[in-house]
């Protein structure tokens, strides 16, 4: 099926120690070590690869064999001169990948949606609405600094603010030092807010501070109207990706056991809102490129570079499935785009080592990546639409409980069979007995049933009126989407307008 959305592990040989040699050849009667699923892809692990443009075409270099004999693949060398010292071997390149780095997730176990979100959320707009009519709150200076236990005379101000807000108790004494439980109330600002919790005053805490109450109101009651109509079947399991917080929740009887970083659609290629049902896990899966990629980056690239698809292991296929020469293809005009173009499988391909399969009309997906160094950015909008996901493996082994294992009934789908089934190198479609329903969704603000208030950016500018406002603040680093001029659409009688809806086109093809 073509999929919106955009590695090969090498086969590594390890040659025999002498001591292993001697032993072998002398018949030492020692047991060969056990093998197990865990050994099977440590040796697969590839080098790390640059992220944008394409690969180099370079050859495997040739691995030294054991003890001093020279590498199969290179000619026999010339004995050496008598009291001619061998020349040192080159080291050996580790093929270890780095270890992944992702950037700071709330633990917090209250999850994003849940069925009294719609009802929480607008009460809470109304509540706002009511701070929006008392006059608001004030702004701080954009520079202020405060770190715990300094003074400072805009810390009245603060003070006030996160009583409004519900961060402060409204009965705590008040001085202008940043105190533990002034300290504390700030970090109850910026856990609510996706900020780091450190008590500190800084740049990013006072830009959220400084948002005017009439668009946390505004974010609050278009967050809600996005929720009207919704059908969504919760259940005992169910996982929801919030696009503003690039996250991903896996909730189980009504709290986030797994919360995920995500990498989501960039705003001129924003992730669609959905609701469906996760069905199968892909493990090595291969990439169908969507017809716009085709058109938008493999045409161009074919005619500046024609060994780009080799490189990529992309094929061509036409009628039936037959995999057509490259080089019979005419690149000057747009006639590769009538063929199927499919990645293998492996390592390097752009849908990592996991997909997570969950068939709607918008043809995303949760998948892996070769790309990993996304995971660690604050400001996390980068993909064509579909949602990557760090730790996808662990996602994928919570989605896999209760399914029998590959050993068949009694079997389970842990991480040793997981890896060990990924270092096979081929594809395997695990169909889930029960399919979990998965909702993407866009909640700038959202209240929660413990009372509190929750904001993130409007990244796709999709909250504001057709005019924005100018009191639209970002606290991120990427200037939202503008929303173009259109005529406001009608409705019975004098009922209000949800504001912002995010449009459901037709399904169109996105990347990764």
């Amino acid at each position: 099926m073509s999929s919106r959305c955009v590695v090969f592990p090498s086969i590594l040989s390890a040659g025999l120690s002498p001591l292993a040699l001697m032993l072998c050849l002398t018949g030492a009667g020692a047991e060969p070590a056990p093998s197990s699923p865990e050994a099977v892809p440590a040796a697969a692990k590839p080098a790390p690869r640059a992220e944008a443009g394409p690969r180099p075409d370079t050859a495997p270099k040739p691995e030294p064999a054991a003890g001093n004999a020279a590498p199969q693949s290179a000619p026999q060398s010339a004995p050496l001169a008598q009291g001619a010292e061998p020349a040192p071997a080159a080291p050996r390149k580790s093929r270890e990948l780095p270890p992944l780095v992702v950037a700071r997730v709330s633990d917090d176990p209250v999850p994003t949606l849940a069925p009294s979100t719609f009802l929480d959320t607008f009460r809470m707009a109304e509540r706002y609405q009511a701070i929006v009519d008392a006059g608001g709150w004030g702004t701080l200076p954009a520079d202020l600094t405060i770190k715990p236990g300094a003074r400072d005379p805009n810390i009245p101000a603060l003070r006030q603010h996160l009583v409004l807000t519900g961060d402060l108790p409204a009965g705590v004494p008040s001085s202008d030092v940043l105190d533990p439980i002034l300290a504390s109330a700030v970090k109850a600002f910026q856990a609510r807010h996706g900020l780091p919790e450190t008590g500190l005053v800084g740049r990013q805490t006072v830009t959220a501070l400084n948002v005017p109450a009439a668009t946390r109101q505004r974010q609050l009651s278009a967050s809600a109207a996005r929720q009207i109509g919704s059908n969504f079947p919760y259940g005992d399991r169910y996982v929801v990706v919030n696009i503003p917080s690039a996250a991903v929740e896996a909730v189980e009887r009504g709290v986030v056991v797994r919360r995920y970083v995500a990498v989501v659609g960039k705003p001129d290629k924003a992730t669609p809102r959905i609701e469906a049902r996760i069905t199968d896990v892909n493990l090595n899966p291969t990439w169908t490129l969507p017809v716009s990629i085709i058109k938008k980056e493999i045409i161009p690239k074919m005619r500046k570079d024609p060994g780009y698809l080799a490189r990529e292991r992309i094929r061509i296929l036409g009628p039936g499935g037959t995999e057509v020469d490259p080089t019979t293809i005419d690149w000057a005009g747009e006639k590769a785009a009538t063929y199927t173009l499919r990645q293998d499988s492996g390592l390097d391909n752009s849908l990592g080592q996991v997909r997570i399969d969950m068939p709607n009309k918008q043809a995303v997906y949760m998948h892996d990546t070769p790309s990993k160094s996304l995971f660690a950015r604050e400001v996390r909008f980068h993909s064509h639409g579909c949602v990557r996901v760090a730790q996808v493996k662990e996602l994928a082994g919570w989605l896999l409980e209760g399914t029998p294992g590959p050993n068949g009934p009694g079997s389970t789908w842990g991480p040793m069979e997981i890896e060990a089934n990924i270092a096979t190198n081929e594809r395997l479609d695990i169909k889930l007995p029960k399919q979990i329903p998965v909702t993407f969704v866009y909640l700038t603000g959202y209240a929660t049933p413990d009372g509190r208030a929750h904001f993130r950016d409007d990244i796709y500018g999709i909250d504001s009126p057709a005019v924005p406002m100018r009191d639209a603040v970002m606290t991120g680093s990427i200037t939202p989407k503008k929303a173009a001029p259109a005529a406001p659409a009608k409705a019975p009688g004098n009922a209000p307008v949800p504001p912002g809806l995010i449009p459901q086109k037709a399904a169109r093809p996105a990347a990764n």
